[in-house]
């Protein structure tokens, strides 16, 4: 089962009991969740299941978290035969969407993904930088914004993530993220929510964690992905393994950009796309990019019978 296009949960996607059931139900899952845990040397699959919520929180355990529920129900889809012809992944997705293309290892990606939330929390002092959703504000005025708050405050503040038309995150230091987003209020925003976050991401301020998540990444082996990655600082499909690396080291102060990368997706013709992981975050942002296109998740068993009912609907209709 072919062309479909893969797209994999950032932060925030999290909840306790994600992947339990995958687990219960299928061994490829189990073996994916014993798998993180030796990588972390911890049991990172015991607080996917039972918490506590407040730990699964902390960014060092939720990227892992998130990234091995999607690998695990990556590896479930497999053995069903419904693989990807194109992957992209919302920030921290796009780990997972580097080991679905077989670019990167899982055991490598989930140890990765761990110091990434580390360095990314120790790269701001906690209350020194803030991120907030700008909601009903086009894209280009958010950035107008940001660049004229930057400029009175004399401090960092610009887009983080390209979400949606409708909703762009700004992130920096908190007073010119205030700043910025009072002026996104004064062009007509129709909402901007202060988000609770440990760190202000994808912006200048993470360049202490880029420099040393950079160390880490160029240690590390790629390997020439089996489909195109669509990477999110370019909104650009890549095969290049070097390129997917230095993409995954340019995203930590680059801004997410998701609309122009779904965009790109969807100009190849997907026969649809596939939430791979935790939560429906990236389905209900499809809607807002193009409600035209089919976006399913599959995070336990009764989602995937669904994936699997869709995809069979699909075949035969081609047929």
């Amino acid at each position: 089962m072919t062309n479909l296009a893969f797209i994999f949960p950032g932060q925030n996607s999290q909840y306790t009991g994600m992947g339990r059931d995958l687990a219960e139900k299928f061994p490829a899952a189990r073996r994916t969740f014993e798998e993180a845990d030796e990588a972390l040397g911890f049991p990172i699959s015991k607080l996917c299941f039972d918490g506590p919520e407040e730990q699964l929180k902390l960014t060092e355990f939720q990227q892992p978290a998130i990234c091995t529920v999607s690998v695990a129900a990556l590896r479930v889809l497999a053995e069903k035969g419904v693989t990807p012809t194109w992957v992209a992944g919302h920030s921290l997705g796009e780990y997972s969407a580097n080991v679905a293309a077989g670019s990167l290892d899982f055991a490598d990606a989930v140890r990765t993904v761990r110091s990434r939330g580390q360095f990314m929390q120790e790269a701001v002092p906690a209350g020194k930088g803030a991120m907030a959703a700008v909601l009903g504000l086009p894209p280009d005025e958010t950035t107008q914004a940001c660049a004229a708050a930057a400029a009175e405050t004399r401090n960092v503040v610009s887009p983080a993530n390209f979400n949606s038309p409708e909703q762009t995150v700004i992130s920096g230091y908190a007073l010119a993220v205030e700043r910025a987003a009072e002026l996104c209020k004064a062009k007509g925003a129709r909402r901007v929510v202060i988000l609770q976050v440990s760190a202000p991401f994808h912006c200048a301020l993470m360049q202490p964690a880029q420099d040393r998540l950079a160390e880490l990444l160029r240690s590390l082996t790629f390997s020439a992905p089996t489909v195109p990655v669509a990477v999110n600082v370019d909104a650009a499909l890549v095969t290049d393994p070097g390129k997917l690396r230095e993409a995954l080291i340019r995203q930590v102060t680059g801004a997410v950009r998701w609309v122009d990368s779904i965009r790109l997706l969807i100009a190849q013709n997907p026969a649809f796309f596939v939430e791979v992981g935790p939560g429906k975050v990236l389905g209900g942002l499809m809607r807002q990019i193009d409600r035209g296109q089919s976006c399913v998740n599959i995070e336990d068993e009764a989602s995937l019978e669904r994936v699997m009912q869709g995809a069979l609907q699909k075949h035969r209709a081609e047929d």
